[in-house]
């Protein structure tokens, strides 16, 4: 069996910390006495939750401002990974976007900027940190992706399209690390009460209250996951089912109940 993650003092670095699940990741590992990195684009936001964590819990909390959708943000963030004398023992790959509109009538920047975001800058962050991590015998890295990332579940979106590749990489990641000891996990929520669908422009008004989880419990669930050993977690049992529903259905029945108004584009708005 892989040594199991520390959850005592060492250092974690989160991305996309300010708000939602990675300023959830960043209130569990500061509570539970780890320093930590913070990485987002808000400098001021970022400052501003460090003060406050190194308050309460009386842990050192650095920040990095950086765009991980350019080479630059991905570039400065890889080389605090890649640092021996503070050694990053958990990385949490958790920046992330969507888009509210359709394939149909998105742009190539667009696009663009949503891959080099949601996979490329979490491939690269996760390969900065695995050579420390193996070469030491210990360390997690947990990326975020998405039940949706399961099927094509929301017509015209290429945001579950990002996390399926998410989903993927992590599995098989984590399959070729397990021998040094090292674990990489990949975490698949559903709905998350976070500034997530306001940022994208994406209308949740109508979704029904029971379908929607905490970004808290979502990461405590995520952590008893890594603890376990998992590969894959999905956290809530009404997921999980979604889950099973999108791997074992056929397909012509997942594509007549899908219904992300993202991609319910007419004729006359091509």
């Amino acid at each position: 069996m892989p040594a199991q993650p520390q959850t005592g003092p060492g250092w974690a670095l989160v991305t996309g910390a300010t708000a939602g699940i990675g300023a959830a990741f960043a209130r569990r590992f500061a509570a539970d006495g780890r320093h930590l990195v913070l990485v987002a684009r808000d400098a001021r936001r970022l400052t501003d939750t460090a003060a406050e964590l190194s308050e309460r819990h009386g842990v050192s909390v650095r920040t990095i401002p950086a765009d991980l959708s350019t080479d630059a943000g991905c570039e400065v963030v890889e080389r605090r990974l890649a640092d021996v004398v503070e050694p990053i023992e958990v990385l949490v790959n958790n920046a992330g976007i969507s888009l509210a509109r359709s394939f149909l009538k998105s742009t190539v920047d667009d696009e663009a900027r949503l891959l080099r975001l949601n996979v490329h800058a979490v491939m690269r962050l996760t390969q900065a940190v695995l050579p420390a991590m193996t070469e030491r015998g210990s360390g997690a890295v947990i990326n975020v992706s998405s039940v949706a990332g399961f099927g094509a579940v929301m017509p015209g979106s290429t945001y579950s399209a990002s996390k399926a590749w998410v989903t993927n990489f992590s599995e098989s990641v984590g399959q070729a690390t397990r021998r040094f000891g090292v674990r990489v996990m990949v975490l698949c929520p559903g709905y998350v009460r976070t500034e997530f669908h306001q940022r994208a422009g994406i209308n949740t008004s109508k979704m029904p209250d029971w379908l929607w989880l905490s970004a808290d419990d979502v990461v405590a669930e995520a952590l008893r996951d890594l603890r376990k050993g998992k590969l894959v977690s999905v956290p809530d049992w009404k997921y999980k089912a979604a889950v099973f529903g999108l791997r074992h259905a056929p397909r012509g029945l997942l594509r007549t109940v899908a219904g992300d108004t993202r991609g319910r584009i007419g004729r006359d708005e091509r």
